[in-house]
């Protein structure tokens, strides 16, 4: 098996060894990866960055800790125009630091970037989506090593709906609250409590409050909201324990924003953020929320419309872009190709636990079913690797999931669509290591299996899980509409234009397509 390299920027180095309490996520991280023996590099451009500190007592301390990580070199000949023309205009000499971050990622020197930096992350997107996966936060490297190295399944139950009084206040998982706002507990109980405010919650297995969405219905004129609208959705808290950081809960809890606020027929939805919360600004920019300025106390307010109308191809972005910006919406029009992705039991319950082994709901009112989770089942951008000989079609494809025969239900049912981002081949489990990221649901040793070689590389297929179909789309009803004409197909397949919009139609999706 090959050995995992991490790239750390200035900004986890200083997380990792500043005068101040190290937050969770950055000790995990530190001790995953000297428990396996992985390599932590820090840049020689990094370096450069700290010595430029005006502070010279600071810039010795800093640069005294960097030689507890082993040294990055620059690539000799590498000049700013290089790094310029690849990577976008470098204005600052930190950007220039930036892109020579990311050059010596994308030629090898290492396999993931760890960064808190959104306009890393940005930049890195703007250069390409598969630079963009191996650049991580620190929860999402750390849940890399812990996936790597440490495979096991995560026992979170989905997103449950209660009301806020049935919440603990006092809960430590509030803690960092009450630090940045110290009237906390007054606005929790005046606000929340008594007016039975609704809220979005996630328990571990241990009942611990794990994530938790705190939202309130606004009219036009009693709102923070600047895009004038309608019905507002407003999202008061938004927040994940730092230890279930990087179990994607993040993703997991604006998944159910974005299908409530379009399923409801709100016109907008907003919250607000504070500048350090990077990673949550991140993920809101992917899916298209927008920051139109600030409120009174300097929050950055992050706004997205809906609508229920059908999207336009614009010809400035691709299919996939206005897909993941205007999610759960999709473009299809005369363009459009769709295929349908045979899935083993094994897989679709890994990719899909919330269609694994139902039972009876528990005491959450439209809680999973799912008994376990594991860490794919909670992103709405998934991976599914094969070895299928289709080259499917281009980014904002529709992907249709049909689960084989199974044990459990559903059996022979198409269950699940998507909307292709990209397809790469991957040549070596070093590839498959890197290709798949922070979306991965396996373990090196897993990938190993697979043996992706050049005579034999494995397809991995990124896409958006769009929706879960219910009901399934049963081997009956398939043969009935023509989709399938004898033995179900054992291969991914292409579908006639006319029976890719049946099956949209047959989705019952909330919007118009």
């Amino acid at each position: 098996m090959s050995q995992q390299a991490y790239l750390i920027d200035t900004n986890i180095l200083i997380g990792l060894e500043d005068h101040h309490t190290v937050e969770a996520a950055y000790s995990r991280f530190h001790a995953l990866a000297l428990t396996h023996k992985v390599d932590i590099f820090v840049h020689e451009a990094a370096r450069d960055d700290i010595a430029r500190d005006s502070d010279a007592g600071r810039r010795q301390i800093s640069l005294s800790k960097i030689e507890k990580y082993r040294l990055l070199k620059k690539q000799r000949g590498l000049t700013r125009a290089d790094l310029d023309k690849d990577y976008g205009p470098l204005k600052k000499p930190n950007d220039v630091v930036d892109a020579t971050l990311l050059h010596a990622l994308e030629i090898g020197a290492s396999d993931f970037l760890v960064t808190q930096d959104k306009g890393l992350h940005q930049r890195a997107q703007r250069r390409s989506p598969d630079l963009a996966r191996r650049v991580l936060f620190v929860a999402d490297a750390t849940e890399l090593l812990t996936q790597t190295y440490e495979p096991k399944e995560v026992p979170i139950r989905h997103v449950g709906e209660v009301k806020a009084n049935e919440i603990n206040g006092q809960d430590k998982f509030f803690d960092s609250l009450r630090d940045g706002y110290p009237e906390f507990d007054d606005w929790w109980r005046k606000k929340c409590v008594k007016q039975h405010r609704p809220c979005w919650v996630v328990y571990d297995e241990d009942e611990k409050l794990a994530g938790l969405i705190v939202r309130k219905d606004e009219m036009p004129g009693d709102t923070d909201a600047i895009t004038p609208a309608d019905k507002i959705l407003k999202i008061c808290t938004f927040k994940v324990a730092p230890e279930n950081r990087g179990v994607k809960l993040g993703e997991l809890l604006l998944k159910q924003v974005l299908w409530y606020a379009q399923s409801n027929d709100y016109d907008l939805a907003y919250l607000t953020t504070y500048e350090d919360q990077v990673a949550l600004m991140d993920l809101l920019e992917y899916y298209g929320f927008r920051s139109p300025g600030k409120n009174a106390n300097g929050e950055f307010i992050y706004e997205r419309e809906f609508s229920a109308d059908a999207l336009v191809s614009l010809d400035d972005k691709s299919n996939f872009e206005q897909a993941r910006e205007n999610y759960p919406r999709f473009i299809v029009n005369a363009d459009t190709r769709g295929f349908g992705i045979p899935i083993q039991e094994d897989y679709h319950d890994t990719l899909y636990p919330d269609l694994w082994k139902p039972k009876q709901p528990d005491l959450f009112s439209g809680a999973s079913r799912a008994e376990t989770i594991t860490r794919p089942g909670n992103t709405i951008r998934k991976v599914y690797l094969c070895r299928a000989k289709s080259k499917l079609g281009p980014p904002g494809s529709l992907l249709f999931f049909y689960k084989s025969s199974s044990k459990n239900p559903p059996s022979q049912a198409i269950t699940t669509l998507g909307v292709l981002e990209s397809v790469t081949l991957a040549a070596s489990t070093k590839d498959l290591m890197q290709l798949t990221g922070g979306r991965s649901v396996y373990s090196e040793e897993q990938l190993d299996a697979w043996e992706a070689s050049s005579e034999r590389p494995v397809k991995v297929i990124n896409y958006l899980l769009i929706a879960y179909i219910d009901p399934a789309v049963s081997k009956d009803e398939l043969q009935n509409m023509g989709v399938i004409k004898g033995h179900p197909q054992q291969s991914i397949y292409k579908l006639e234009h006319d029976l890719m919009t049946e099956l949209v139609e047959r989705a019952n999706l909330e919007f118009k397509v």
